[in-house]
């Protein structure tokens, strides 16, 4: 809500009650005035962009996609992919959540060269550079999102959001049309370049003028506003990363016909970052397995990141994530189940897909012989988990509640998710302990993978555009950490081949980036179908039947998002989105 609606509603409020609480309430309430001289009151404007990020947290939208389904029937990524996604039922909206922030990003640029964030002209004046370096690239992140989820085609147009720059008050212009799709990446990128040029690559403390910004002359200065303390903060390069994300959505088939963004220039924004970060030899040897990396999570401290993570949120105890996913005999709730399509994702261990005779995939040892990672973020029949490494049966004769559809809380696919949760979690009701977790926001995986698919697209495998690497580079190094047994001969294989490699790219991507909420978003930018039902396994006597779970309900339209049904009513210059 607007701060001065909001101070006008007090004050009705304040008025119609008792007369002796009239002083207190006008004391409690601030004004923009107030911050003038309060930093930590202004920045407080910045901080509630920040807060309303969507990675924040997981979403496992996951249980949308043909990855996964859930046991929860209340689950409202469940109730979208059955039939009940609808403008005024959308559970993957970013509209009020990333207008506010932009809202509250807008006031705090207006203000912040108002501000007196230190009496010390000199730190004043970087403080103001960097708070407002933050607030421009934060923009851009919320205008990513609400392109994400809400840029559609209305009457022949691709079309994105209002595009809002300033402050909106009591007597703003609400009823505004949305901008074009090529208008608000324009805009976004601007709000990125801007960031880019005014916050440092890193907040780290240095000693060496030489690495100064341009500028700024003095190391202690920069320290003090650039240095480690702000860590986990908006910085240069969490800003590059965030320009690959962004073009590479503009230049996926969904947008690329009528988008400005070309594959080339992603490749060259996350090429950008990935050379900073070493090349292909910056690629973490654990980065695939960075949320069970016990000693690694411990050692974090003072905003530091594992080589894996380029941005991520806070590291705290908890057992949250165990209680909603380990399987019922592990007092778990089993919530996102995995699905048999997932898990024939998987090539064997010698790269091949398991459809090609050269895998040697055995269809009744289904889960010998397979590429390491299906173990690790699958929890399959008769694989073990928690604390006391306990013997998992899903088989639908188990005769356990982790049995197939055992129980409401058993699996409904034959599989349990392991990825994301920590084993050395106990959830007994005698002894009950939490660990260390983290949520990374961007991960490096992330940004090979982003590069790969561009370099693919625009260069072909082996291209390397400007860069010291290749797709295929890329590639091989991904899927020889994850145990490809060496050669990778699947890979030499489609070297030459620009669709089987772009195949492959997008597989690895399905792998490495599962249940952390990208495929939903992958599915519908490379505009494949959405309608795939989610299968799964039913075991008995040791034989195994795949079996229908659930089908997906949508339709051709629903690869854009909607325009909240309420916004439209509200302001009719709002354009809905087609099939909406």
């Amino acid at each position: 809500m607007n701060t001065k609606i909001l101070l006008f509603l007090l004050a009705i409020l304040t008025l119609t009650g008792c007369d002796d609480l009239f002083e207190p309430a006008i004391e409690n309430n601030r004004d923009l005035d107030d911050a003038y001289n309060d930093p930590t009151y202004a920045e407080g404007l910045l901080l509630n962009a920040y807060l309303r990020i969507p990675t924040l947290n997981w979403s496992f939208d996951d249980v949308a996609t043909d990855d996964a389904v859930s046991n929860d029937i209340d689950n409202n990524f469940r109730r979208a992919a059955t039939g009940q996604w609808a403008s005024n039922f959308d559970p993957f909206t970013q509209w009020q959540r990333s207008r506010s922030a932009i809202q509250y990003l807008n006031i705090f640029l207006s203000e912040a060269d108002n501000v007196e964030w230190a009496t010390d002209p000199n730190i004043n004046a970087l403080y103001n550079r960097r708070l407002k370096g933050e607030a421009y690239g934060l923009r851009g992140l919320h205008m990513y999102y609400l392109l994400q989820a809400h840029a559609g085609f209305a009457n022949g147009e691709l079309l994105g959001v209002p595009i809002i720059l300033e402050p909106e008050n009591p007597e703003s212009e609400f009823n505004l049309p949305r901008a074009t799709f090529n208008a608000c990446m324009t805009q976004l990128m601007n709000d990125l370049n801007q960031a880019d040029e005014m916050l440092a690559l890193d907040y780290e403390d240095i000693n060496d003028p030489s690495l100064l910004p341009s500028g700024i002359t003095n190391t202690n200065d920069f320290n003090r506003v650039f240095g480690e303390r702000g860590r986990q903060r908006v910085s240069g390069r969490i800003v590059k990363a965030l320009k690959a994300q962004a073009a590479l959505m503009a230049a996926s088939p969904a947008y690329s016909d009528i988008s400005d963004i070309s594959w080339e220039m992603a490749a060259n924004y996350a090429g950008d970052v990935l050379t900073l970060n070493g090349g292909i030899g910056g690629i973490a040897a654990n980065g695939h397995t960075w949320y069970t990396n016990i000693a690694e999570i411990a050692a974090l401290g003072g905003g530091s990141n594992p080589r894996e993570i380029l941005w991520r949120g806070d590291v705290s105890n908890s057992n949250n994530l165990e209680a909603d996913h380990f399987p019922p005999t592990l007092n778990g709730r089993g919530r996102l189940n995995p699905t048999q399509n997932l898990v024939d994702a998987f090539p064997t261990v010698n790269g091949y897909p398991i459809s090609n005779p050269a895998s040697n995939y055995d269809p009744a040892n289904p889960y010998t012989n397979r590429d390491p990672r299906l173990r690790a973020y699958v929890l399959v029949n008769r694989a073990t988990a928690g604390v006391n490494a306990s013997t998992i049966i899903t088989a639908a004769d188990g005769g356990t509640d982790d049995a197939l559809n055992e129980e409401a809380t058993s699996t409904r696919t034959g599989y349990y998710m392991r990825k994301l949760l920590r084993q050395d979690v106990n959830l007994s009701t005698a002894t009950t302990t939490q660990q260390l977790h983290y949520k990374p926001r961007i991960r490096y995986t992330e940004l090979y993978l982003i590069y790969a698919e561009a370099a693919n697209e625009a260069w072909g495998p082996t291209g390397t555009g400007s860069y010291a690497f290749s797709a295929y580079d890329v590639i091989a190094a991904i899927r020889r950490r994850a145990g490809i047994t060496q050669p990778d001969a699947y890979l030499e294989s489609i070297r030459g081949d620009k669709n089987a490699m772009r195949t492959l790219i997008r597989n690895e991507r399905r792998l490495e980036l599962c249940f952390e909420g990208f495929r939903f978003w992958d599915l519908r930018r490379w505009g494949l179908d959405l309608t795939e039902t989610a299968d799964g396994v039913s075991i008995v006597n040791g034989i195994f039947n795949r079996i229908d779970v659930e089908e997906r309900q949508y339709q051709d339209y629903m690869q854009y998002g909607p325009v909240p049904y309420l916004e439209t009513l509200k302001f009719d210059e709002l354009e809905q989105n087609r099939g909406w």
